[in-house]
């Protein structure tokens, strides 16, 4: 048995590698010791994409907060050694840091039910998030390993990390590329992975007593139980038709090609040249307004829509002519984008039945909303049926949608009590139809309908005047009228945003959503408080639905939670039944006295075939 010691917080802390069959039964002895007090387990792997092909697992990781064992995956007995433990840690608590990799990893490597395991396990990464949701960007602590124990642990601690960047350069790859070149008891990885599992347990220590100190438990047994649920969804998969995404790639590289062409044609060599594509415009006569923090003129998507006579969802808006350079810079990056993105990045990310297990994070940015990566699903336009077309239900199966109607507005009527809007949703209106006819009488236009719709999105998910006059084409002093008038139709939620602003100037910068997450605000954006709740809000109100449909025996039917809305697939003669039981489930509950809705559609083969999609 090989044996390091490294000083952790000023005190010796020690590393063991299981090397020999006698090394495995020492190492099971110490864990039947262990049982019933927390135990920090970790993986270390070849990459972050688990159902790739190439994917191996290098060592797993057993620890307390003084000493750790490190079983290197390569030898014969490594999977029955590992599987003794976990199973007898079982009857305990087990530790992760971003829990849902490992359960996955173990998964992949064991056959081991994800559910079985992190149902008795504690993820440091959700109490830290609970805790402060912010990244150290924004002034948090972040919820990365290192960060935290930085914070939490010893600011002077080994950086490990930084001897795995060392000997990645020695072997003269990127970090991407030298996790498959490692080998499994190189005494940096041993190390390294060694002393990941004494910093999560103690982490564990410190948090999960702030986190019960700060009222927090209900709310981390929730995210708990939801990390569950988006696990399975995850370890299940989406179905890839291949023969389509093989032919979408060739189309948009032939698309990309088109448009570059024809930006040429106006002297830009580079679409993504910001000087050449603003030296063109401004030679075709527009004018550029804004800047980036470099100073230069900025052309970016936002600019370039309006400029093309395009809304953000690719529809003619009809106030200008549009601008052919403009078209030609937003198609060109768009194909490109979506070719690398999505269309190859789908094939590179297939495991080898043809699925695509995306990334589901349960808890993203400040408001804790969930997001979808590997590949960024979360990111397809709302409008989009080409590259949704890529997925397709599986045999005998027909895909299927239920999302929530107008959900981040049923939140913001419910916190801030607005009796004209509670109203309004409670007679079964189109809230967008009964606001622009407030604001501008009842023979009101299309446009101002959008304009009436994107003020109160701008409460939802904030965007003043400027931003709104861009996505709609209308004079900024129409949008700042309308803005007054949505203020004076719903004095509630103008009431409302006012308290939470003066609140902080009682106390600290924080406001709590309706589950009781703490939301930490910025100094010089206090006004996002509203934002802020809703957002968070409406994300709880989508996670909840998701733990009821799994509670209700749903959850084998369940894809992915996307945005507002969850895609599955049944059985083509059962769909009509699941579809009506996602809805009953997801409508169940009133949110604070305000009805929650919900639409239902079954798309059919695939999910492009929700979004228009024709064969």
């Amino acid at each position: 048995m090989r044996e390091f010691s490294v000083s952790l917080a000023n005190s010796p802390v020690s590393v063991r590698m299981v090397e020999s069959q006698q090394d495995s039964l020492d190492f099971i002895d110490w864990v039947t010791s262990q049982v019933g007090r927390p135990i920090a387990v970790d993986t270390e792997t070849s990459g972050l994409d688990v159902f790739a092909e190439g994917f191996r697992v290098l060592s797993v990781q057993f620890g307390n907060e003084r000493e750790a064992w490190v079983v290197p995956a390569d030898v014969d007995y490594a999977r029955d050694v590992v599987d003794d433990a976990l199973r007898r840690l079982m009857h305990g608590p087990i530790v992760m840091h971003n829990a849902a990799f490992d359960a996955l990893v173990l998964y992949v490597w064991l056959e081991l039910e994800p559910a079985l395991l992190l149902s008795c396990t504690t993820d440091t990464r959700i109490l830290a998030h609970l805790l402060d949701p912010r990244t150290e960007h924004e002034g948090g602590d972040g919820h990365g390993l290192k960060p935290l124990s930085k914070v939490w642990v010893d600011g002077s601690a080994p950086d490990s990390e930084r001897a795995l960047k060392d000997r990645f350069r020695e072997l003269g790859v990127s970090q991407a590329e030298g996790w498959a070149l490692l080998d499994p008891r190189d005494p940096v990885l041993v190390r390294y992975g060694g002393l990941d599992v004494i910093l999560t347990a103690r982490i564990f220590f410190e948090l999960s007593h702030m986190v019960t100190d700060a009222g927090l438990d209900r709310l981390s047994e929730f995210e708990h139980r939801l990390q569950v649920c988006l696990v399975d969804m995850q370890r299940r998969g989406m179905r890839l038709d291949l023969d389509y995404t093989r032919s979408l790639v060739k189309r948009l590289a032939d698309e990309t090609e088109v448009h570059e062409q024809a930006a040429r044609r106006y002297g830009v060599s580079s679409v993504n040249s910001t000087a050449q594509v603003a030296e063109a415009l401004r030679g075709m006569g527009e004018v550029l307004l804004e800047s980036t923090p470099s100073g230069a003129a900025k052309v970016d998507k936002a600019v370039l829509l309006p400029m093309a006579d395009l809304d953000r969802d690719w529809k003619r808006l009809g106030q200008r002519e549009p601008n052919p350079l403009a078209e030609a810079v937003l198609h060109a990056k768009r194909a490109s984008k979506w070719r690398e993105s999505y269309g190859q990045a789908f094939l590179d990310l297939a495991d080898s039945d043809g699925y695509i297990h995306p990334w589901i994070n349960g808890l993203q940015a400040r408001t804790a909303r969930m997001s979808v990566s590997r590949p960024p699903l979360q990111q397809l336009p709302s409008n989009d049926s080409v590259i949704r077309r890529a997925f397709i239900a599986d045999e005998g199966y027909s895909m299927l949608a239920v999302d929530y109607s107008q959900i981040e507005m049923r939140v913001l009527a419910g916190v801030s009590g607005d009796q004209t809007m509670i109203s309004a949703i409670k007679s079964g209106v189109d809230l967008h139809d009964f606001t622009a006819e407030q604001l501008f009488g009842g023979e009101f236009t299309k446009q101002q309908r959008k304009i009436a719709k994107g003020v109160g999105f701008g409460k939802c998910y904030g965007g003043g005047a400027i931003t709104l006059s861009r996505q709609t084409g209308a004079e900024i002093e129409d949008v700042k009228r309308a803005i007054a008038a949505y203020d004076r139709t719903y004095p509630g939620i103008a009431a409302y945003s006012r308290g939470l602003i003066e609140s902080t100037d009682r106390g600290e910068l924080v406001v709590y959503t309706p589950s009781g997450r703490p939301l930490p605000l910025d100094r010089d954006r206090v006004y996002a408080a509203t934002n802020y709740i809703v957002q968070s809000t409406a994300r709880d109100v989508l996670a909840q639905a998701v733990v009821n449909m799994f509670d209700a025996g749903l959850g084998e039917f369940l894809l992915l939670p996307i945005h507002d809305e969850v895609l599955a697939q049944a059985p083509s003669e059962d769909a009509e039944d699941v579809l009506r039981q996602m809805r009953k489930v997801m409508e169940e509950h009133d949110f604070m006295g305000v009805p929650v809705l919900s639409d239902g559609e079954i798309y059919g083969r695939s999910w492009g075939h929700g979004y228009g999609w024709e064969d």
